[in-house]
């Protein structure tokens, strides 16, 4: 038999009156930081202007431990409730007694004994949670404490903001139900997260541009959208950072968010980024465009500061297109007829040469040579992104050397070699510093002696793989 489930939409006032809600021992630790009580905190100062704010959803376990005593366990949303409960409570100690609106300070009188014995009830063992907890409300006390947070952001935070809530009367359906709403059959991908962030960033004024502007997004893979970011777009600017990029997971997507144009001040950095984004969409509205037909693109860059909400989604297409390019130039094949083109650039023979060896090779598919491939890929996208076509078969030789380096040196690649690897010899800064291509083509790589090629141990020119024989064409191989 289905157990009975209720669901309901409350305030934050509402859902702290609640009289009979316990954390339950099984419960994990109190884990959230100061950086997810700064993000929840942001959230509602962003939104403030709404007519409410959704904040998620908490589901209840309704039980009756003792006669006529109904109690509700938190089986999912215990981060959430206790973080806003510190919130209140430090609203009430730092700012009940100055208040001039008598809702308010009602409210929040009311509030004080539900949330004293809310607490009380609570039992947390936990050295982390005493720890988070502690640190927490001191964070939220300073924020609340400003000048800046005033009256109306106070209403808000009660009277607006809101929690989906379930209740349900059986704990097993209870826990169903909890895994049904966070997993699906998987977590969100950080993809994902920074679709719902973006819409979210858009202009009020560009309300009806989200469906176009999010059109070719919907329209690709969720796989292709993951691998976009995580082996491509992740990769390059943590590592042109000089920062480490094994994992592109959701503690990651803020690398994505950048700036919204229309809320952040007039600094000069933004400045720049403000300029381009209205000179494109002025010079694409002028009726001369009717005429000649001529549409200006935005000049993204993989390495610049994001632009939150439409152009976001324009940069994803505008990526998504030109690595699937550059890709599927690699892929090709080159002929006696048909040089190999990669960027609208026609190689050198030893460029098509090198890129023809890495699509065939015969320990291509193996799980460290797909990790230097990568690597060989982002580099060549980098260059390509800020050089475009310019001396490009120069630029595949250097990459090519530097980076299948790592695989003929070492008996296995693994991803912390990969990545350990650049960030030692990081050819990623060199290319985001380079002015000119001189500057990554005047790179010095040192030549592979014989005694340290890990990858094929086979003794004379004759016996060496495909990789090798292409270090000894260039004159990096000492035999």
């Amino acid at each position: 038999m289905t157990a009975a489930l209720d669901k309901s939409v409350r305030s934050v006032k509402e859902l702290l009156s609640l009289d009979n809600v316990v954390i339950p021992a099984y419960q994990r630790p109190y884990k959230w930081t100061l950086k997810n009580v700064s993000e929840l905190f942001q959230d509602v100062l962003t939104h403030q202007d709404k007519s409410a704010y959704r904040l998620g959803s908490i589901v209840f376990h309704q039980h009756e431990p003792e006669a006529d005593t109904p109690q509700l366990d938190i089986v999912d949303g215990q981060q959430r409730t206790l973080t806003l409960v510190l919130a209140v409570w430090a609203i009430i100690e730092s700012r009940l007694a100055e208040l001039d609106r008598q809702d308010l300070r009602t409210a929040l009188t009311r509030l004080r004994p539900a949330i004293e014995q809310f607490m009380a009830r609570q039992q947390f063992a936990s050295e982390e949670s005493h720890h988070n907890l502690r640190q927490n409300y001191l964070e939220l006390h300073r924020l609340v404490s400003r000048n800046d947070f005033t009256a109306e952001h106070i209403d808000f935070l009660l009277n607006k903001c809101q929690v989906v809530v379930f209740t349900l009367n059986d704990v097993s359906e209870a826990f169903q139900f909890f895994d049904s709403q966070n997993a699906r059959g998987r977590d969100l991908e950080p993809h994902d997260l920074l679709k719902a962030f973006h819409l979210r960033e858009f202009a009020e004024h560009e309300s009806e541009l989200k469906a176009a502007s999010v059109a070719h997004w919907e329209n690709l893979p969720s796989h292709d959208l993951a691998k976009l970011f995580a082996t491509y777009l992740y990769r390059i600017r943590q590592w042109a950072k000089g920062n480490s990029a094994r994992y592109f997971r959701k503690n990651q997507v803020d690398l994505f968010k950048g700036v919204n144009l229309d809320k952040v001040g007039h600094y000069p950095y933004v400045e720049s980024l403000r300029i381009t984004h209205h000179f494109v969409d002025d010079y694409n509205s002028q009726y001369q465009r009717k005429i000649d037909g001529q549409k200006r693109v935005f000049p993204f860059h993989l390495d610049q500061m994001v632009i939150n909400g439409r152009r976001f989604f324009e940069l994803a297409e505008h990526y998504q297109q030109q690595v699937s390019k550059i890709v599927a130039d690699e892929s090709s094949t080159a002929s006696a007829q048909q040089p190999l083109v990669i960027a609208g650039a026609e190689l050198s023979e030893q460029a098509g040469k090198i890129i023809c060896t890495l699509n065939g090779y015969s320990k291509r598919t193996r799980t460290g040579d797909r990790y230097v491939r990568a690597m060989f890929d982002c580099a060549l996208i980098f260059y390509i992104d800020k050089f475009g076509p310019q001396d490009l078969s120069l630029a595949i030789e250097k990459m090519f050397i530097w980076a299948y380096r790592c695989r003929i040196q070492r008996q296995a690649v693994q991803l912390a070699t990969m990545d350990n690897y650049v960030l030692a010899d990081n050819l990623f800064r060199t290319i985001k510093e380079a002015t000119l291509p001189k500057d990554v083509l005047t790179l010095p790589l040192p030549s592979i002696k014989h005694a340290d090629n890990k990858n094929n141990r086979h003794t004379g020119a004759s016996s060496q793989d495909e990789l090798t024989e292409l270090f000894i064409g260039l004159g990096y191989y000492e035999q």
